[in-house]
């Protein structure tokens, strides 16, 4: 099948910038984003790249390149899939906050309205290609929906899991470690992994390009994410240690990280994990596993998600315990918000919880990030429910700049591990501060030696 048209329900973290590099690498293909938020729509649409609503370095040129001559932003979500052969679903699929599987399992009401809206519209043969993290068997119920429609169109639905990281998301598309494509054994399903395998071919190699079934696929993205979130969980809870026994928790990292059968990556002990994925896709994992009554393999893998849940409140107990065992009406700078640098994404982002914790002690919150807004601070800490939005709009206040956040503060908090804070005239923040002055170093990015001799008291993690 030659491929003229790809149309991607869902223009969020993982459609635009996948669509946006598909475009630029394939001319020949018209690829359209369609999403029912026509502010996200008009800001992808915008004149202005930099006002594009997913910050990834280098991707507000490729959007730049290929929109308006193969790439295209809109919300009519019913012509895009009627004139499309392949449909991305790249929609939302958070944890369910009601009903059975509560806290654990996703919620697939977005991915079950795509179905709907693709079995309503379609009157040609279409490939439906589940972008978006889903649990195993979901291919099922998408299918099940889409060939029971009675209008005669043939679907074929594959399994094509992201794994980007944000914050090097287009690096990660322009030269992917692999690329995992799911389908049926049968001969239309094999036809439909080669119609995606010749779109990828375009800039991928082929040794990269990985065909399994559809069950194998999804399980894989599931797994790739609890394998990444496990190592962040161990360096941490070995952060603990080291802090009571002297040990340098950085220097155990790099030992350990030079044995060829660990490696060093995702070996950096922080204030814990955060982002979009991570804990949402063990979390499901939890669920899938309890389904089928293997108690054991999901307390396994739930002990990731509570040492991640300790090691922020660990961390924002510290600040406490540190600051005279009170922080009532202090200000606690917080520098980043984002859940990592270089991007805008603040998902799961340990400074959430970390600064509702402090907020449930009454300290004042001040925030800088780089690419994060007051109103998205706000709306995150509004979300938990843990109090009113007034009362957080009363104890948390974002700064364009660093230096004015951390001006009169009693301590500085490190959540972002952002480049530009290495670089800070470190002495005029001091200057600026209640003395004692604290920094609580939540990514280990600072030196410590420069900061003890200009006069602050530094704390890193697991040191």
């Amino acid at each position: 099948m030659k491929i003229t048209k790809i149309c991607c329900i869902g223009a969020g973290y993982v459609g635009g910038p996948t669509m946006a590099v598909i475009a630029q690498k394939c001319p020949h293909i018209q690829v359209t984003v369609v999403d029912l938020n026509t502010e996200r729509i008009a800001a992808w649409n915008d004149e202005n790249t930099d006002n594009i609503p997913i910050y990834e370095p280098g991707l507000d040129k490729i959007v730049a390149e290929a929109r308006g001559r193969n790439l295209f932003f809109s919300t009519e979500v019913d012509k895009a899939i009627d004139e499309a052969e392949i449909i991305f679903i790249s929609v939302n699929t958070p944890t369910k906050t009601y009903g059975k599987g509560k806290g654990q399992a996703a919620d697939l009401k977005y991915i079950e309205l795509c179905a709907r809206q693709i079995a309503r519209v379609a009157k040609h043969d279409k490939i439906v290609v589940e972008k978006s993290t889903l649990p195993v068997r979901t291919a099922e119920a998408i299918k099940s929906i889409l060939d029971n429609t009675g209008n005669g169109v043939q679907f074929q639905i594959l399994s094509n899991p992201e794994f980007l990281a944000e914050g090097t998301a287009v690096e990660d598309l322009l030269s992917p470690d692999r690329i995992l494509i799911g389908g049926n054994t049968t001969e239309e399903g094999q036809k439909a992994i080669q119609a995606l395998v010749d779109v990828y071919s375009n800039w991928v190699s082929p040794e990269k390009i990985l065909t399994t079934n559809v069950w194998s696929s999804e399980l894989s993205k599931l797994t790739a994410n609890a394998f990444l979130a496990q190592r962040i969980s161990s360096i941490n809870a070995m952060s603990e240690l080291c802090e009571k026994t002297g040990a340098d928790v950085n220097e155990v990292a790099r030992a350990i990280g030079m044995d060829s059968r660990i490696g060093p990556k995702f070996l950096k002990a922080s204030v814990g994990f955060g982002g979009s994925c991570f804990q949402k896709d063990i979390l499901n994992l939890v669920y899938i596993a309890k389904s089928y009554g293997l108690n054991e393999v999901a307390d396994y893998w739930e002990q990731v998600i509570i040492m991640n849940d300790y090691q922020k409140l660990r961390f924002s107990n510290n600040i406490v315990k540190t600051l005279y065992n009170t922080v009532a009406d202090k200000k606690i700078a917080f520098l980043g918000w984002a859940f990592k640098k270089d991007t805008n994404d603040t998902r799961e982002s340990a400074a959430i919880y970390v600064a509702d914790e402090l907020i449930n002690e009454q300290a004042k919150i001040a925030v800088y990030d780089p690419k994060v807004s007051e109103r998205k601070v706000l709306a995150d800490l509004d979300y938990l429910e843990t109090r009113t939005a007034e009362k957080n709009a009363k104890n948390v206040t974002s700064f364009n700049n660093a230096y004015d956040a951390c001006e009169g503060a009693h301590a500085i908090a490190i959540l972002t591990e952002w480049d530009e804070f290495a670089d800070y005239d470190w002495q005029k923040i001091y200057d600026g501060m209640q003395k004692p002055a604290f920094i609580f170093d939540g990514r280990n990015i600072l030196n410590k030696g420069k900061l003890e001799k200009i006069g602050f008291v530094y704390q890193a993690i697991g040191s």
